[in-house]
């Protein structure tokens, strides 16, 4: 099979691990690498050099002519740059979330499917073999749900400097919300119907109207709620910082961490790695007293952040070369950003946002 080539845009965390992928894919082949700084030229040479770099997005997408772009920027960045990779031609593989506002994720969908291209949105925990067990036992506890999920971050150093530039657009509940927010709708299979949130700004390094700590609450149409708190900078706790389980009439699932207190909650791999998944049931015998002794499921595959990455554009290549209908996949994405956005419209109007 020919291989396709990919444009790599930005270079950060989430940039370089997927062009690390590409780097050792035989399906792909990296025809440039853009960023607006040296992070390219670092990237670069951590994958052995010999890779076209560009400062301008426009010029490398002319000079490289690629057949899929890989967009790893700021959010704000999104819609123009994937309108470009359509109208180009190219299939696009896009980070999280699809854009800053839902009518510009809108347009990116609907470019899509005008260009007959691929769109893959880094929804990560797709990919993750114990994340999609956790969504699978959560159908086997009944309904209504109760979902809790967090992802605090005591963030500082290059980290925080991360956080802050990513605060210039978006808030912690919506930047990261969306992937959690998108496993409570696996989980119910059901449709979101009002939001409420809270925020506050808790650092002066920070815009104003921005907020560095939030929490949203959802309702779906089938009775189920979930809540999803998020909190970046260096005054944030690292008690509690890691919560993920899934409540219903026949019992739980949670996701244990039992390396928790010997890890820094500003780590990504932490927050991707399950460890071990905790399985309660909550059938009483006449005494009242438990039938089931807890069970305790640990899988074999538990992929770091690069190796999930690696999944990613597998994926990403395999939709292209069986043109898989991502027809859902958009869908959800949509819908995921769409309660992440409500969530930041209700801290900002101090009001339940019904959808």
């Amino acid at each position: 099979m020919k291989k396709l080539k990919v444009l790599v845009v930005g270079c950060g965390n989430m940039g370089a691990s997927h062009a690390l992928a590409f780097h050792k894919m035989e399906g792909f082949d990296i025809c440039g690498i853009v960023s607006r700084g040296d992070s390219k030229k670092r990237l670069n040479d951590s994958l052995g050099g010999g890779y076209s770099l560009f400062n301008s997005y426009d010029e490398a997408l002319q000079d490289t002519n690629p057949d899929a772009v890989c967009i790893s920027t700021y959010p704000d960045t999104h819609v123009d740059y994937s309108l470009k990779a359509f109208a180009k031609g190219c299939h696009v593989f896009l980070e999280k979330p699809v854009a800053p506002d839902y009518e510009g994720a809108k347009k990116v969908v609907e470019a899509a499917i005008i260009a007959g291209k691929k769109l893959v949105v880094g929804y990560i925990l797709r990919h993750h073999p114990s994340w999609i067990k956790f969504i699978e036992l959560s159908h086997s506890l009944g309904k209504p749900l109760v979902m809790r999920m967090n992802l605090n971050q005591q963030s500082k150093g290059a980290m925080w400097d991360t956080h802050k530039s990513l605060m210039e657009s978006m808030s912690p509940i919506v930047d990261c919300g969306v992937h959690y927010v998108d496993v409570m709708c696996q989980m119910t299979k059901s449709v979101p119907v009002s939001v409420s949130a809270i925020g506050v700004n808790l650092s002066k390094e920070i815009d104003k109207d921005m907020y560095n700590y939030g929490q949203l609450q959802v309702r779906f149409k089938d009775g189920s709620v979930g809540w999803y708190e998020a909190g970046w900078g260096p005054m944030m706790s690292e008690t509690a910082f890691f919560v993920k389980d899934v409540v219903g009439p026949n019992g739980c699932v949670s996701i244990v961490a039992d390396q928790i207190e010997k890890v820094e909650s500003d780590n990504i791999d932490m927050h991707t790695q399950t460890q071990q998944l905790k399985v309660h049931k909550s059938d009483l015998n006449e005494q009242n007293l438990f039938l089931n002794e807890d069970q305790f499921i640990n899988l074999e595959d538990e992929p770091d952040h690069n190796e999930l990455c690696k999944r990613e554009q597998e994926y990403f290549l395999k939709t292209i070369i069986e043109d898989i209908d991502l027809t859902d996949h958009m869908k959800d994405a949509l819908s995921s950003l769409q309660i992440v956005l409500a969530a930041d419209q209700s801290i900002k109007e101090e009001r339940t946002i019904k959808l």
